[in-house]
């Protein structure tokens, strides 16, 4: 009974989230970055430093889920949500661990380290999207639409508190890529949101276009809640990364999946 419980509202195969699942995996999501949190003070490391050196991680991770979607891949508990993300995350802290080993040892940047380490795992998963073929096309759609909303944000930086460093600015840049990721889908390829609050503005507004809104709206909230009343660097940044990964590891996955899908 409760395995099955389990498996039919966490464990699934099945496309879709509701509004209990959404609930149980941000708690979760929320005791997992705590427990990060504490591993990176006791590292005496900044978790804000490794945001553009996790990039090869999240795109393993992404490429992997689209390669499932397009069956390449099977698909099996260990590669769809949240298989996939709990494997990619072990992963991940288990080569930060080595990383830093190695850098006390050998004294190698951990950074470029992790970042190396990423780029290997995406090997297998590059050599199957060139034997399989991309979309250019398609890829040049979600790359000409995220430059052009990302322009505007990126040329007046400076003139907002809450833009003027990188890290912020990678923040929001990511989640309009994922928003963008999600209006080309639904809009142009007839996909539908999976997402519980999402959908609910898509249906309501009749247009994905509410996506950006949304998207822009909230994350500067939560950048600017983060910067002012969070004393904390570690743990200012290291929401921060999380954040920046739970936007961009959906929108690669998404624009992938239909990179490799009209192909």
């Amino acid at each position: 009974m409760i395995i099955e419980f389990i498996k039919e509202n966490f464990f699934y195969l099945h496309p879709g989230y509701t509004t209990f699942n959404t609930i149980i995996f941000g708690i979760v999501l929320g005791l997992i970055v705590i427990i990060i949190i504490e591993m990176f003070q006791r590292l005496k490391k900044d978790p804000g430093e490794l945001l553009p050196f996790l990039i090869p991680f999240i795109l393993f991770g992404s490429s992997t889920r689209a390669l499932v979607d397009n069956h390449v891949y099977p698909k099996t508990y260990l590669l769809v949500t949240p298989g996939l993300y709990i494997f990619v995350g072990l992963l991940t802290i288990a080569v930060l661990l080595i990383s830093i080993f190695l850098e006390k040892k050998y004294n190698k940047n951990y950074c470029k380290t992790i970042a190396l380490f990423g780029i290997l795992f995406c090997i297998p998963n590059i050599i199957l999207y060139v034997l399989h073929g991309i979309s250019l096309t398609t890829l040049s759609i979600e790359l000409f639409l995220w430059i052009i909303i990302s322009l505007p944000f990126i040329l007046l930086k400076n003139k907002f508190k809450v833009l003027n460093n990188n890290i912020n600015l990678s923040v929001l840049s990511a989640h309009i890529f994922d928003a963008t990721s999600t209006f080309v889908a639904i809009e142009f390829f007839g996909y539908t949101e999976q997402h519980v609050l999402p959908t609910l503005l898509i249906n309501s507004t009749q247009t994905a276009l509410v996506m950006y809104p949304l998207k822009i709206i909230i994350i500067l909230g939560v950048l600017y809640i983060i910067d002012n009343y969070l004393e904390n660097k570690t743990t200012q940044n290291m929401l921060k990364l999380a954040i920046f990964i739970l936007g961009l590891a959906p929108g690669i996955r998404n624009v992938l999946t239909l990179a490799l899908m009209y192909s």
